[in-house]
């Protein structure tokens, strides 16, 4: 086997693992297929000789990638965003997606992406590495610049901040699906007590309809509001197909012509605590959701 045909053969074996690396530090899957391009094209034009660990280059390479595009996102702020949602993973509940499979491998739902978008970049890196992919701190330091102790109290604090902000959720999915299907039965009948009975008191959405028009995207809270959105919402019920939303019971609403919007559900004690809701036309125009069917 020629030098360039074992990199080839290397990279991709590390190639789920590098996606997977950069999905969650930047809950794009559009980005983090751009940063795992580079980090070949990177690997290409290196001599790699004196390189013992091709995997742990590799992922270096992807981090410090990463961390350059979220530090670029924040100076190009100049204004507070809208509601983000992040890029979400669809997949069929009666199928298995090895690819999806890869990228969630620590359960990483949107309402936890929604939590890394809060965090500075370094401290989302220095978690995300660290806590989700097992990095050491002496690692994970070069790429932030710091020293391995400040590089540790990044991960600390963001490790707080999830904590506090994202409990764990209710792990059956079959609950899960349950508790949806009764949220949008009761949006289409109108039921808003049963719409109440079903939701958080710390109940909170996120939708996110894209940059126009100004409004569009917001963050809903309260169980009275929310059941009021959700009323308003029962004319797409129709359209609602069910689906796993980055492995949570979910759904894409498709009326004809378009998908209108991916809806991913967190709940926690058998209630609704969060939706999240994508329904920016440009980003789902991108996102493959041919394997739901008809």
């Amino acid at each position: 086997m020629s030098e360039k045909d074992w990199l080839t053969t290397a990279f991709e074996q590390n190639r789920g693992h590098l996606r997977a690396v950069a999905y969650r530090m930047l809950g794009s899957l559009s980005e983090a297929d751009d940063a795992v391009q580079e980090a070949w094209l990177r690997l290409n034009r290196t001599d790699t000789s004196g390189v013992h660990n091709l995997g742990g280059w590799l992922t270096t390479v992807v981090a410090h990638l990463c961390l350059d595009m979220l530090r670029s996102r924040t100076s190009r702020r100049e204004e507070p965003l809208e509601t983000h949602v992040p890029d979400p993973l669809i997949s069929r509940e009666d199928e298995t997606d090895p690819e999806h499979e890869t990228l969630l491998a620590d359960s990483v739902g949107l309402a936890m992406l929604m939590v890394l978008e809060t965090l500075p970049p370094a401290e989302r890196l220095a978690f995300v590495l660290h806590d989700m992919f097992g990095v050491p701190f002496d690692e994970i330091a070069s790429i932030v610049e710091r020293s391995p102790s400040a590089t540790r109290q990044l991960a600390s604090r963001a490790r707080r901040r999830v904590r506090d902000a994202e409990p764990l959720p209710d792990a059956d999915v079959a609950r899960q699906r349950e508790i949806v299907d009764a949220f949008f039965a009761a949006a289409r009948d109108g039921d808003f007590d049963a719409l109440l009975a079903l939701l958080d008191p710390d109940v909170v959405v996120h939708a996110d309809f894209g940059p126009k028009p100004a409004g569009a995207s917001r963050t809903v809270r309260g169980p009275r509001a929310v059941a009021e959105g959700a009323h308003s919402f029962s004319r797409f019920a129709p359209f609602v197909r069910p689906a796993l939303v980055n492995g949570a019971a979910g759904a894409v609403v498709v009326p004809p012509g378009r998908p209108f919007a991916i809806m991913g559900f967190t709940i926690r004690s058998g209630r609704i605590v969060e939706i999240d809701i994508l329904g920016d036309p440009d980003r789902l125009r991108r996102l493959d959701l041919t394997n739901l069917g008809s």
